[in-house]
């Protein structure tokens, strides 16, 4: 059995909530991120793809998330908890330091938004209809929040930020019923406190959500492969992951030496016990994908080849290189995750070392794999990352949020001979930002769907990088300044779209037409480009605000 799936001739922006403007130190869930929406619109984009939204840990990673569910409370909305009556402008005013527009400083940012949030939950506590409306999440959430947020009052309240494997009370750590009953109670208010928080996060994404399914913009996701060892989740499922009896990693999952690293990349996350997921039926993975299929309209699924078979290293090892491959679950598990969840869109992150038995599971899948401009640029190579060589269905970047940017590679990276190959390549006549001319050059190739990044079209270098994987600190801090996601910009990307035939403007009927009067046509062969591209963008924009909509009723109290 094979999984069909095809996307639409289209194209959009890769970057993080966190890198939108904000005077606050960080980019929310805010008017900002309503205004990039409004940029997107007017450039003609069809996407918005974003990282995990995930409660960061370690290293302020959105890949090491302390649960596979919740929201990254730093991404909370101060101004509309303004709006709500929960905070006011002058205590924001007094807590916010004099933040770096290009830069979230984590450390300060999060000492100086934690009492906000607190007081802004005081205040909530005496708004009765704000209370139900917590609680109505609360017990809808219900399969994951209790652990969650116990896990975090456990962990920064009891234990003083120690990782689940030193949390020194066996019949806590051990899930014992009575010491859990005992521990909820000693530690209610502030697991309210962290209810609250999620409530009002995902309150906030729906909105969001909803705002950009009416421009016609839809939203990428991304799901991690792995769970972070310090999280809610394998303190809840332990036996799904490669851990000892204390919840300490005995398997971790990375990737051997490369010509990038002699030594791999350790990433020190558990890895999956996949049997035990199989007798399951892969149930963890369904209701994860469920969980994501409510968020988001794609799904990007993280380190692709994994699923056929991963880099399993022991966790006492300093480096990856004495790791060994493991057998992933392959086909059962997206065929089991199709049957959960039927006609999601998914794109896989194929990326790294890729063999014929992983290029097969990709052809099963259906799903379009990815490829990445800057990996094009040797002049003696005529390799799948150069645009001419793009299947339709794959999903291409002119670099992403783990690499240089395309001016960087060109710039700074490349050997000379290179670097005048990847100019020529792209017809760099230096009457525009170079990166304009890679954007126009991916934009015309045969893949469905072309993505660039923000650093990339404001023509930006080493500076504006978002991540260098395997390194810890000084990552996932970028952000854009205000006066860059600007009308020229958008402009530009608009012709650039419009051009290689990937636009698709909302059509007009949904601007006066409730949503069950909008009439729907069959598609049919005989009609022509105009008509099929019509209809095809009416079903399209129907389905995607019924979706948004639908889990915008969730928190409209």
């Amino acid at each position: 059995m094979e999984i069909s799936m095809s996307f639409d001739r289209s194209s959009g922006v890769l970057m993080h909530i966190t890198s939108l403007p904000s005077p606050h130190g960080i980019g929310t869930l805010g008017q900002a991120a309503f205004d990039f929406v409004d940029f997107l619109r007017d450039a003609g984009q069809r996407y918005w793809q974003v990282l995990p939204l995930g409660h960061t840990g370690f290293g302020d990673s959105p890949y090491q998330c302390y649960s596979a569910a919740a929201g990254n409370p730093l991404m909370i909305d101060l101004d509309k908890l303004v709006t709500d009556g929960m905070l006011t402008e002058e205590e924001i005013e007094a807590a916010d330091e004099d933040w770096n527009p290009d830069k979230v400083d984590f450390v300060p940012l999060i000492a100086a938004r934690y009492p906000l949030l607190r007081l802004a939950y005081a205040r909530a506590q005496k708004m009765p209809r704000v209370m139900e409306a917590v609680q109505a999440f609360r017990e809808s959430a219900a399969d994951w929040i209790e652990d969650y947020t116990l896990f975090m009052a456990l962990k920064e309240e009891k234990y003083e930020g120690a990782p689940l494997w030193e949390w020194p009370d066996a019949d806590i750590l051990h899930r014992e019923p009575e010491a859990l009953e005992a521990v909820r109670e000693e530690l209610k208010d502030e697991i309210d406190f962290r209810v609250f928080l999620q409530a009002v996060f995902f309150a906030q994404w729906a909105t969001l959500r909803a705002y950009a399914a009416r421009a016609g913009v839809r939203i990428i996701g991304d799901i991690p492969i792995y769970v972070s060892p310090d999280s809610s989740d394998v303190w809840q499922h332990p036996e799904l992951f490669k851990v000892d009896a204390d919840f300490k990693p005995k398997k971790v999952a990375g990737v051997p030496p490369d010509y990038y690293s002699a030594t791999g990349q350790l990433w020190g996350n558990p890895v999956y016990d996949w049997k035990a997921h199989e007798k399951t039926g892969y149930a963890w993975w369904i209701w994860r994908l469920k969980q994501n299929a409510d968020l988001f309209d794609v799904i990007r699924i993280d380190h692709f080849r994994g699923f056929e078979s991963f880099w399993e290293v022991d966790a006492d090892e300093e480096t990856a290189i004495n790791g060994v491959w493991r057998k992933g679950p392959g086909m059962k598990l997206f065929r089991a995750l199709d049957a959960a969840v039927p006609e999601l869109p998914i794109i896989a992150e194929d990326l790294g070392v890729m063999t014929d038995k992983v290029r097969a599971l990709l052809r099963s899948t259906g799903f379009p794999g990815m490829r990445v401009m800057i990996f094009a640029f040797n002049r003696f190579d005529d390799n799948d990352h150069m645009p001419h060589n793009y299947p339709v269905n794959s999903i291409v970047y002119t670099s992403t949020h783990d690499s240089q940017s395309i001016c960087e590679q060109i710039l700074d990276i490349c050997e000379p001979e290179d670097a005048d190959f990847a100019k020529a390549y792209i017809r760099w006549d230096e009457r525009e930002p170079m990166a304009w001319s890679a954007i126009r050059t991916l934009f015309a190739s045969p893949a469905s769907i072309a993505m660039t990044t923000m650093q990339d079209l404001l023509n930006l270098g080493a500076d504006a990088r978002m991540n260098i994987p395997s390194t810890v600190g000084g990552n996932w801090s970028w952000r854009v300044r205000k006066e860059g996601i600007n009308r020229d910009v958008a402009a530009f990307l608009h012709h650039v779209t419009e051009v290689n035939r990937r636009y698709h403007p909302v059509p007009a009927v949904f601007d006066s037409t409730p949503l069950d009067e909008v009439e729907v046509q069959e598609v049919t062969p005989d009609m022509d480009y105009g008509a099929r591209k019509y209809w095809t963008d009416v079903r399209e924009q129907l389905a995607l605000l019924r979706k948004a909509n639908a889990f915008l009723t969730r928190f409209e109290s």
